[in-house]
């Protein structure tokens, strides 16, 4: 893939078969004719077979299946489109400058990793230092484009997995979780404890998870 073309590479019509989401294709990927919905249901669909394979226990069928998800191409399509569409940082670039933005820049993108020859290396992060309200600065690293698309890609075969182990309470850097379901989770049993409050609550827990002693 000639990555210095890809960021300002523009839309070329080469393929026409919209049909295939699935596996390796002869020609090059034409972006702009995909079926995102059959290409959103393929990966869907993979996913829960590896999530409900890691419930019973299965370990053999989840390697075959997470295999499955890392050769399909329409876990590619979604990963690159994810990295390139959807998230916030898609116009921030690693240590290459690279940046995909147009068309058939993110269709080479999805064909080199669908195609890939050798095994890839991965590349330094960009180190940036974000600042805090206390004055302080906050380290950031930043994976170049292609890194980025590859965590994506094996995201979908691991994450299942283990969304299956983990315990029903856990609430940290899970999909479709957050600090407010943590919340939701806590609040019915401090209503019974008199002179707690959820201020007490933060305070202590931000607290004690910096080594701070207490006021």
């Amino acid at each position: 893939m000639d990555t210095k073309a890809t960021p300002t590479a523009t839309a070329d019509s080469v393929v026409t078969d919209r049909a295939a989401v699935n596996g390796p294709e002869d020609g090059p990927t034409d972006w702009l004719s995909i079926d995102w919905q059959a290409a959103e249901g393929e990966v869907r669909r993979l996913r829960q077979r590896i999530f409900t394979a890691s419930q019973a226990g299965d370990l053999k069928r989840v390697r075959n299946l997470q295999k499955l998800m890392l050769r399909s191409r329409a876990n590619t399509l979604m990963s690159v489109r994810r990295v390139t569409e959807v998230n916030a940082d898609r116009k921030t670039a690693g240590i290459d400058g690279m940046v995909v933005l147009q068309p058939r820049g993110k269709a080479e993108l999805a064909d080199w990793m669908q195609h890939k020859a050798a095994p890839w290396k991965a590349r330094p992060v960009r180190r940036v230092f974000i600042p805090k309200a206390n004055g302080r600065r906050r380290p950031l690293g930043i994976p170049v484009i292609l890194d980025r698309c590859l965590q994506a890609m094996v995201l979908s075969a691991l994450e299942p997995e283990w969304e299956a182990r983990f315990e029903p309470r856990s609430y940290g850097f899970r999909p479709g979780r957050g600090c407010q379901s943590a919340v939701r989770a806590v609040m019915p049993g401090l209503v019974s404890l008199d002179g707690v409050t959820l201020e007490h609550v933060c305070r202590s827990g931000v607290r004690g998870s910096l080594g701070w002693p207490d006021e």
